[in-house]
């Protein structure tokens, strides 16, 4: 199975990153179903994810959801905290678009904890943007703001922008 899964998880990521989520769905499913039936969670719980975020393009967010949920504890339990905190932002993005932005944000919040333990600031700062999306989008300026600070904190070496940013964001949490 292992050749083939990669094999196949190859082709799901050539057809996701064509635009073809439906194929996409279509493999990544497949490829979950073949590691469950092995018992190899961890592997499943990957391709699981991967399914997640091709449902999500594909405008399945109840779908997405659905994958990708209890994934997060699968990597949380093999001490994997990058996969759990990609799983955990999976999660809050399906929920982001079925409506449930608090929780939407508790999950990016646990994410964004996971990539600053392990040093992963790229990440971390995408995350953190997101939750500064959400708060955006209900009005909450302030917290905007806040979050959009600590995201540029996440930036290691700021360009003349960032730092510009930084500056003016300082300004409005004061």
């Amino acid at each position: 199975m292992e050749n083939t899964a990669i094999e196949l998880s190859e082709k799901g990521k050539k057809a996701f990153g064509e635009g073809d989520f439906k194929s996409a769905v279509h493999i990544f499913s497949e490829i979950a179903e073949a590691y469950l039936a092995e018992e190899n969670f961890l592997d499943a719980a990957e391709a699981k994810n991967n399914l997640s975020v091709a449902l999500l393009q594909a405008g399945k967010a109840k779908e997405s959801l659905e994958a990708a949920k209890e994934t997060d504890l699968i990597f949380e339990e093999a001490d994997d905290k990058l996969r759990q905190a990609m799983a955990l932002g999976n999660q809050a993005a399906a929920l982001g678009e079925l409506g449930d932005k608090q929780e939407a944000i508790d999950l990016y919040q646990k994410s964004a904890r996971l990539f600053s333990e392990i040093g992963e600031k790229d990440y971390e700062e995408t995350v953190l943007k997101s939750i500064a999306a959400i708060e955006l989008s209900r009005g909450k300026f302030e917290d905007t703001a806040f979050t959009m600070l600590q995201a540029q904190g996440a930036v290691e070496n700021p360009n003349i922008f960032q730092r510009f940013l930084r500056f003016l964001l300082g300004l409005i949490t004061k």
